[in-house]
């Protein structure tokens, strides 16, 4: 990782300078600097090659074909390359420099996979290097986002990032947890873009759907229709908490049971009635972090299954 702890940032350390807290509303002219000097170096060494223009063209042209547009407004076009540039650079909104960093390491991701485009566009580093750096980064300027599993998501709280919900989407990559994985990285998409009533219910699908491929696996019987509430009850029933656990933790039943399914029963699965719902933007968060807390559980305790 191309990462160099200079004087400058030392004595920013030094002064405090560096930031305490996330921000999501802002990304740093400096940030998106240092972006594309990592989206030059995992594309390609040869800029000017056909297919390192031929990346570029295609964020360009989905984006626009996205945003309602013919091409980027107001940009005088010099070449794919420059105008994705450019516009990342330019954009007044943080979702559309967002989007451009997304499809950019979705493209990246592609490349590596195709011998072929890496010996012509000669990257100068690897895609996890790439990935490793852009996290980095983001963090180093206190923007709350990480790209992790193919997608941004928003980051609350680094330590809960770190200890639950990376380990989460590593254990839920697994191609048998597909589903979970899909609708867990969707409540994390419609958190990120304020959509809190969708992300609940997300979240409990992704919740439902650990547990029935966990039944999948063990060859415990289920009903497509059940509840969280019944297959909680399987969980328990085939010992997939350790009894020495179920007898200390006498609680933890009623708190699966009690936490998840609840909190989006009550604030995101029913008609609103009347009068609308919303969700705040904290009570969603407390539901991402319940739910990866939760998940991680389970399938750590699967995992010890004999």
């Amino acid at each position: 990782m191309k990462v160099y702890d200079i004087y400058s940032k030392r004595q920013k350390r030094l002064m405090g300078e560096f930031p305490d807290i996330y921000q999501y509303d802002d990304i740093p002219r400096q940030l998106r600097i240092q972006i594309v000097h990592i989206m030059n170096d995992a594309i390609g060494a040869y800029s000017n090659h056909k297919e390192t223009a031929n990346i570029f063209q295609v964020i360009h042209d989905i984006l626009c074909r996205e945003y309602g547009m013919l091409s980027f407004e107001g940009i005088f076009s010099d070449g794919y390359k420059a105008d994705v540039i450019n516009f990342m650079l330019g954009s007044n909104d943080t979702k559309q420099v967002i989007d451009v960093v997304e499809l950019s390491f979705q493209l990246i991701y592609i490349t590596y996979r195709l011998d072929n485009i890496r010996y012509y566009t000669a990257p100068k580093i690897t895609l996890e290097n790439a990935i490793e750096e852009l996290n980095f980064r983001f963090t180093e300027h206190g923007v709350g986002y990480q790209y992790e599993s193919g997608e941004i998501i928003r980051v609350d709280s680094q330590i809960i990032h770190a200890e639950a919900v990376k380990p989460v989407l590593l254990l839920l990559s697994d191609t048998r947890f597909k589903g979970a994985n899909e609708e867990f990285l969707k409540a994390h998409e419609h958190y990120r873009h304020g959509r809190y009533k969708e992300c609940l219910v997300d979240c409990l699908k992704a919740f439902e759907s650990t547990m029935k491929t966990i039944c999948d696996i063990q060859g415990w019987s289920y009903q497509p229709t059940d509840t969280v509430k019944k297959l909680i009850d399987i969980c328990f029933q085939n010992n997939l908490i350790p009894t020495y656990l179920q007898n200390q933790f006498t609680s933890l039943k009623s708190n699966l049971e009690s936490g998840i399914p609840t909190v989006r029963n009550k604030n995101g699965g029913h008609g609103q009635g009347s009068q609308p719902i919303t969700v705040p933007q904290y009570f969603a968060a407390y539901q991402l972090h319940i739910t990866a807390s939760t998940i991680l559980f389970l399938l750590e305790a699967e995992k010890s299954l004999p």
